[in-house]
């Protein structure tokens, strides 16, 4: 027999469940099935290409006032200013997403122009190759490499040749 305490959990358990998934799918953009990861290489390519980068973002910018910065150069698909993963904080820069790849041209022309009172920096955005990635790089900094093979690691005088 099935207890009341079980049942009441487990219908609990299905309705937070439930209501993660809703808010997951109101957060998501409408075209949200193209996402980064399930295009291929060369729809990618086409989607930076129709992209740029914004540098020296101001820190309290918002994706609305960039899109006002910018809603002169074309219709935008979508704008991104990445934050810090661990603390939240913007990081300053910013990638913006045109309909049209003619866009991108217009709004190169903002290239070192005033947003917030801070110069921006303008380029396209660049297509990251495959392959090239910073987990395939070799550690930074100092590397550190035995000098004596030994199995000893208490206190050894030097001894010094007679």
């Amino acid at each position: 027999m099935c207890n009341l305490d079980t049942l009441f959990s487990f219908f609990f358990c299905y309705f937070i469940l439930l209501i993660r998934c809703i808010c997951v799918m109101i957060t998501l953009p409408p075209n949200s099935i193209a996402s980064p990861l399930n295009m291929s290489y060369e729809e990618k390519m086409e989607v930076d290409a129709r992209s740029i980068y914004v540098g020296n973002v101001d820190y309290g910018a918002t994706a609305e006032e960039l899109e006002q910065h910018f809603h002169g150069c074309g219709s935008i698909n979508r704008v991104t200013i990445l934050c810090d993963k661990y603390s939240g904080h913007p990081k300053g820069f910013a990638y913006i997403e045109f309909a049209e790849k003619e866009s991108v041209n217009t709004a190169m022309a903002l290239d070192e122009s005033l947003f917030r009172g801070r110069q921006i920096k303008v380029n396209s955005k660049r297509t990251n190759r495959p392959g090239i990635s910073t987990t395939n790089r070799p550690p930074r900094g100092r590397v550190r490499r035995t000098v004596r093979s030994s199995f000893y690691y208490g206190y050894r005088p030097i001894r010094r040749p007679r």
